[in-house]
C-alpha cells in the first residue's frame, strides 16, 4: 500500500534520508509541542514522523537504493525520536519525569536488545509485546486524550503517565523477551 506513495515521492524528489531526517524534526517537534503542553498538535507530529519513518526504507526499496548505511541511520534517527518525544512528555506538565524516565528506559532497552542482537550474530529481532509501530499508535491514541483530559485522572496520575507506564512495563518485558530469545539462540 505504500510502495505507490513511495514511488509518487520519490519521482517528485524525496530520499530515503531526507524522509529520515524529516521524521527526526517531526520528532523533535512532537516532543517540544508536548513540553508546551499543546497535545493535539503534538499527535500531528507523531503521525508526520511515522508517516516519514515508514516512507523512508520503502522509497529505499523502490529506488534501488537500499543499504546498510539507511538502516543505520534509520535506526539511529528513530532511538533520537523516541528520547525527544517521551521527554518532551515528561519534561513537561504532562507526565512525570520519574514514570518518563522509566518508560524511556524501557523503550530503549527493547530497541537496543533488538539490535544487540544482530550485533552477535544472530539477526535483527523485532519481535516482543511492544514495538515501534505499537508505540506510536499509542503516543497517537493517547495524545488525543490528553488534548481533551490534560491534567491528573486518578490520584495525581496523567492520562500520559498511563501511557508511559504501559511503555515502561511492556517495553522492559519486550527486553525481556528479546533477549531471552537471543540467549536462546546463542
Amino acid at each position: 500500500m505504500i510502495e505507490p506513495v513511495a514511488g509518487g515521492m520519490a519521482k517528485v524528489g524525496f530520499t530515503p534520508n531526507a524522509c529520515s531526517v524529516i521524521a527526526l524534526l517531526a520528532a523533535v517537534a512532537g516532543g517540544a509541542a508536548f513540553y508546551y503542553e499543546a497535545a493535539m498538535a503534538g499527535v500531528i507530529f507523531v503521525l508526520l514522523n511515522a508517516f516519514f519513518d515508514g516512507v523512508d526504507g520503502a522509497i529505499a526499496r523502490v529506488t534501488g537504493s537500499a543499504g546498510m548505511k539507511g538502516d543505520f541511520l534509520d535506526h539511529v534517527i528513530d532511538r533520537y525520536a523516541d528520547i525527544f518525544i517521551i521527554t518532551g512528555i515528561f519534561a513537561g506538565p504532562l507526565a512525570s519525569p520519574f514514570i518518563g524516565v522509566f518508560a524511556l528506559t524501557g523503550v530503549l532497552m527493547s530497541s537496543y536488545l533488538g539490535t544487540q542482537s544482530q550485533a552477535v550474530g544472530v539477526g535483527r529481532v523485532y519481535g516482543g509485546i511492544l514495538g515501534r509501530a505499537d508505540r506510536l499508535l499509542l503516543l497517537i491514541i493517547f495524545g488525543i486524550i490528553a488534548a481533551f483530559i490534560p491534567g491528573a485522572v486518578y490520584a495525581g496520575i496523567t492520562v500520559m503517565d498511563v501511557m508511559l507506564i504501559i511503555f515502561g512495563v511492556l517495553g522492559h518485558i519486550t527486553a525481556l523477551q528479546r533477549f531471552h530469545g537471543t540467549w536462546k539462540q546463542l
